[in-house]
């Protein structure tokens, strides 16, 4: 088989170069994330948790939309 293009040889070595314990730095740096930008705009504990939670939330839903477009690009390639 020959490759149409560098982005064909590359694909599986990037691929290969990125382990999947990468994903649990995830957890903490949202976490802290949205702790501290929650803790920005209120003082209450309990506004802080709830404004902590929806920042998550967004963070969270706008990586799994970045993943999935770049997985309908990968599918496309």
């Amino acid at each position: 088989m020959i490759p149409n293009s560098l982005f064909d040889l590359a694909a599986p070595i990037a691929t290969l170069s990125i382990s999947p314990s990468y994903l649990l730095y995830f957890v903490p740096l949202v976490v802290s994330i949205s702790l501290v930008f929650g803790g920005t705009r209120h003082e209450d504990h309990a506004l802080i948790i709830q404004h902590a939670i929806g920042t998550a939330r967004w963070i969270t839903g706008f990586m799994a939309i970045i993943f999935v477009v770049l997985l309908f690009i990968e599918w496309l390639v």
